[in-house]
């Protein structure tokens, strides 16, 4: 698997939510819901309208109170 992915910003916000309407792709997948570098919580969608957990930190609360 390749090293942590920079965060991919969404396509843009309506009513200050981000949404994504591009085709969902795995890279994209990943860099929101599994990504070390990107020190959110809640990440863009990466299809549709909101928001979604970024799973890396919920795993290693740890790593992100020390970082």
């Amino acid at each position: 698997m390749a090293g942590p992915e920079e965060p991919i910003e969404p396509q843009g916000h309506a009513a200050g939510v981000p949404y994504d309407w591009r085709r969902p792709s795995a890279k994209r997948f990943r860099a929101r819901v599994w990504n070390p570098a990107d020190r959110r919580f809640w990440t863009p969608k990466s299809f549709g309208w909101g928001y979604d957990l970024n799973f890396y930190w919920v795993a290693h609360p740890l790593r992100y109170f020390r970082r």
